[in-house]
């Protein structure tokens, strides 16, 4: 069963960012990246084409309590999203029923793509589900093509659970594959 999540007082660290609660002030920072092409198709979504676009998105963002800004420690700037969302419980059947869990989601700045900052955030996130939220579980998953989410969630300890389909926000399909970690 999807857990409940409240991240709207949680700030974490890790050796280089803070995860912490989205603010209305990220705006520039999170239109930065999101309107860089690549980026956001990477995730099921085009890149933003106005600054109003990345702000109502935001404001979603601080309403759902559930995704964290990853912030530099070194300048401030926030450079992606890390949520912790609700996965589908008709694909995580069986062994799932009883058992608390949730999916993670993340983008990053294509500007700092290939230094290790998922990895990092990710590690600090499943630590805080699992002993600070007492999940059962978690999970994850890709786009077939997305090589670089897969080596992400490859070094965060998931497991391949199985192949399926993702609609995106836009409309279309994806093929995916989904991983499991379980506590």
């Amino acid at each position: 069963m999807n857990a409940k999540v409240d991240l709207s007082e949680t700030i974490l660290e890790t050796p280089r960012l803070y995860l912490r609660p989205w603010r209305i002030t990220d705006v520039d920072d999170f239109y930065e990246y999101a309107s860089v092409d690549g980026v956001g198709q990477m995730a099921g979504w085009i890149p933003h084409e106005v600054k109003e676009e990345s702000r109502e998105i935001i404001n979603l963002f601080i309403k759902e309590k559930k995704t964290f800004a990853l912030e530099l420690k070194e300048n401030g700037k926030v450079i992606g999203s890390l949520g912790i969302e609700e996965y589908n419980e008709n694909k995580f059947t069986d062994n799932f029923v009883n058992k608390k869990g949730r999916e993670l989601g993340y983008v990053l700045s294509k500007s700092y793509w290939g230094r290790g900052l998922i990895p990092e955030a990710v590690h600090r996130v499943v630590s805080y589900c699992f002993e600070d939220l007492a999940f059962d579980f978690l999970t994850v998953g890709h786009f077939v093509w997305n090589e670089q989410s897969k080596r992400v969630i490859e070094k965060s300890g998931f497991k391949f659970y199985g192949e399926g389909e993702y609609k995106t926000i836009n409309g279309t399909v994806e093929k995916d594959y989904s991983y499991v970690l379980l506590k």
